[in-house]
């Protein structure tokens, strides 16, 4: 890349060289990403993603924090474009699992434990999966007050069909369930 170019005259190497990660994630998995393809593929010199990330890890580290931004966004978005309680849960599910078949990589970098350790998320993560949390608490709460659900215990409610919706996006992503069978699905779940 050319200092003339725009992504290095502005100061976005680092966004230039997460850009080229993640089109790099779209057709493989993180294991296979090397820095010096991610610097190919944004045309930069094969040191230049050492002067925004250490290492290799940091880089994917920083991936994994794009993609679960992007995840939470697409919930949020899915859930205020809906109303009903019911509804909404579904959306939130349906976008999670619509998300995870759009960008199998990217999903299984979020939760991949070497860059994102349950409990021990980094600085730029555990904000995003707290509003996450807060995301399907905020729905399960409403959730609760309808009579099918009346009297359930909401944190019990929310492990429930977050463990059931991620399970599925799993099954989706992997091929054993059609991704169209995702929103029946969540009908027959949560009626």
């Amino acid at each position: 890349m050319s200092r003339s170019s725009p992504a290095y005259h502005h100061g976005n190497l680092q966004a230039a060289l997460e850009d080229a990660a993640l089109e790099l994630l779209e057709n493989q998995p993180a294991a296979r990403i090397s820095l010096r393809e991610v610097a190919r593929r944004a045309g930069v010199s094969h040191n230049a993603p050492y002067h925004h990330f250490g290492d290799r890890a940091a880089l994917l580290g920083a991936l994994g924090v794009r993609a679960m931004a992007d995840l939470l966004a697409a919930q949020e978005e899915a859930v205020a474009r809906t109303s009903g309680p019911v509804e909404r849960v579904r959306a939130l599910g349906a976008a999670y699992v619509g998300y995870a078949a759009a960008h199998p990589q990217a999903f299984a970098l979020i939760f991949d434990p070497e860059y994102c350790a349950a409990g021990q998320p980094s600085q730029e993560m555990a904000p995003l999966i707290a509003r996450n949390e807060e995301l399907l608490g905020g729905q399960v709460a409403e959730l609760v007050e309808e009579p099918r659900f009346a009297g359930s215990d909401p944190a019990a409610l929310a492990a429930s069909l977050w463990s059931t919706v991620h399970g599925m996006a799993t099954l989706v992503v992997l091929g054993h369930l059609p991704r169209e069978a995702a929103e029946p699905a969540l009908v027959a779940l949560l009626g």
